[in-house]
């Protein structure tokens, strides 16, 4: 039976026999003396063994109520090694019971290195994790910001997740060193020689830089007591004021520069403040009218409208916010530069504002991705020798053209409040049918997220055509809910007449006929206003005579 005491080890409480408390203190005394030749960071090099020896511990004990004995000191002594590998040591730690061999078995943690740090030493810890360059793990996560867009938020969660590298043995674990002894006094020997040289380096900057000053100084005194001034010749006094002159001209330069940035970010930002009320805030308001427009991809996205304005009133707003500063820096020296916690928060929110819209503009661009269509068949009342007369109209009411013509450009209109998109571009065909009976085929087409998407996109087009006495009317436009404006949207419509009948082609529909086919190949503009009957396989104009002999005569 053992008498346990009760120890305070690197912060931590542990129960300990006295059996194995002497030994553990015999092997800290001896560490100590070997380190007694140079006291520099002794006291730290011993408080970073005793930090390691209670993790170690703390990784063995389950139990609260559970005592470390002898043995439990002898793997630790195992794994950090013993003061006798060190040169100088003036007395060495044996046991004739116990013999022990160096553990040099290497783990490495993942830290953040605070010492090799750009931001949050993420990039620097990454690179000691697997050995390569830092650089290369910075140039990847830069990659992956510009190219997939999570590089920053990678950053930010890494920077969150992984511990910072504060002490030594943490530093070692780091790095891939076995946590002992030996290496902890290396490292501690080696920080405070860095410690040493940066001050050293900086006594003997400030040193010369204090001669200079005493020697400038002695050298004004002794010319203004003294009364001898030297003096210089034509030459030099010719370049001391060329280069007054360049000075002054690079400072108004640099004014110019100042008060360029300040008027063009202070316009930008202006412009930003009055579109930001005018657009965001009001439909807050559930304000509406003529002069609230949103970009056309707002009106399909998943994110709210006044989400994306503020999300794009920052994008913008806070790099022109940065210029604006730096402007009033050139321009006056007493206005202060942004702090750092203030520059890290806008950068944030504007990392943030960034991929919204990338995000927004992905999700934009995936709404026509897939082609859809959608198809509708109308009988025809007319059979063979029949004659049918093709026609196309505009409504002028919804929007105004004077010459109608396909173009797939596309027009804002706003019909009972609701705003749509106007397009010309239908096209028309005139084909042969399979039946005795005459049709005509409508078909639809537009673009979305998926095919049924794309499909149901192309069935809510508004397009109408109707049939008056053998007379087809058809429709010159087609309207659409403006959220389609970049899908690509189109009608084709084909006539289908049986063997025998005959279509007269409007001058109306002169723009719109899509390659039809006839037995003289006869060119789309120049079948109107003549009659074509359909034979076996394709169309024969009855009433070109006349055109063909005049081109004959000519």
């Amino acid at each position: 039976m053992n008498k346990t005491i009760n120890i305070n080890l690197g912060g931590f409480f542990f129960h300990i026999d006295e059996v194995a408390y002497q030994k553990l203190k015999r092997y800290l005394e001896s560490i100590s003396r070997s380190l007694s030749d140079d006291p520099q960071g002794k006291n730290e090099i011993i408080a970073d063994i005793e930090a390691r020896i209670s993790e170690l511990l703390s990784e063995k004990i389950t139990d609260a109520r559970q005592v470390i004995n002898e043995g439990d000191i002898e793997d630790i002594i195992k794994i950090m090694g013993q003061p006798e590998d060190y040169a100088g040591a003036e007395e060495e730690y044996s046991d004739a019971n116990y013999s022990y061999t160096r553990n040099n078995t290497t783990g490495k943690k993942l830290f953040r290195d605070g010492e090799d740090k750009f931001l949050g030493g993420v990039a620097s810890g990454i690179a000691h994790y697997f050995d390569i360059d830092t650089i290369w793990v910075r140039l990847g996560l830069l990659a992956l910001f510009f190219g997939a867009g999570f590089g920053v938020i990678l950053y930010i969660i890494l920077w969150i997740l992984l511990p910072e590298a504060k002490t030594t043995a943490e530093k070692l674990q780091m790095e891939g060193e076995p946590v002992n002894i030996d290496n902890i006094e290396k490292k501690i020997r080696e920080e405070f020689t860095n410690v040493s040289e940066n001050v050293a380096d900086f006594a003997n900057k400030a040193s010369e830089k204090f001669k200079d000053g005493a020697n400038e100084f002695s050298e004004k005194m002794n010319k203004t007591f003294s009364g001898k001034t030297k003096k210089n010749n034509g030459l030099q006094d010719f370049i001391n004021t060329i280069g007054k002159i360049i000075l002054v001209f690079f400072k108004v330069i640099g004014k110019f520069i100042g008060i360029l940035l300040v008027f063009i970010a202070g316009a930008v930002i202006l412009s930003l403040i009055i579109g930001g009320f005018s657009i965001g805030s009001l439909e807050v308001l559930n304000v509406n009218g003529e002069f609230l427009q949103y970009p056309p991809f707002f009106y399909d996205a998943i994110l709210p409208k006044w989400a994306l304005t503020l999300a794009a009133f920052l994008l913008i707003g806070i790099p022109f916010l940065i210029l604006f500063v730096l402007g009033l820096r050139i321009l006056s020296s007493s206005i202060k530069q942004i702090s750092k916690p203030t520059s890290l928060t806008l950068l944030g929110i504007w990392v943030i504002a960034l991929l919204t819209m990338i995000f927004t503009g992905i999700e934009y661009g995936t709404s026509h991705v897939n082609d859809g269509q959608f198809v509708k068949k109308s009988s025809l009342n007319i059979v063979e020798n029949d004659t049918v007369s093709l026609k196309m109209v505009n409504n002028d009411e919804i929007y105004y053209k004077h010459n109608l013509n396909r173009s797939s450009r596309i027009q804002e209109v706003e019909i009972d409040g609701t705003n749509k998109i106007y397009s010309n571009n239908v096209s028309v065909d005139v084909k042969k049918s399979n039946t005795d009976e005459g049709y005509i085929i409508l078909e639809k087409e537009s673009s979305g997220k998926t095919r049924n998407s794309a499909n149901a996109n192309a069935e809510k087009i508004e397009y109408k055509f109707e049939i008056i006495n053998n007379t087809i009317v058809l429709d010159a436009y087609y309207l659409s809910d403006f959220k389609n404006i970049w899908k690509d949207e189109e009608i084709n419509i084909t006539v289908y007449i049986p063997k025998g009948s005959t279509v007269y082609f409007d001058h109306s529909v002169k723009n719109f006929l899509n390659d039809v086919e006839n037995q003289t190949d006869i060119y789309d503009k120049d079948m109107v206003n003549h009659y074509f009957k359909m034979t076996d396989e394709t169309l024969q104009c009855t009433d070109c005579v006349d055109d063909l002999d005049a081109e004959e005569v000519i």
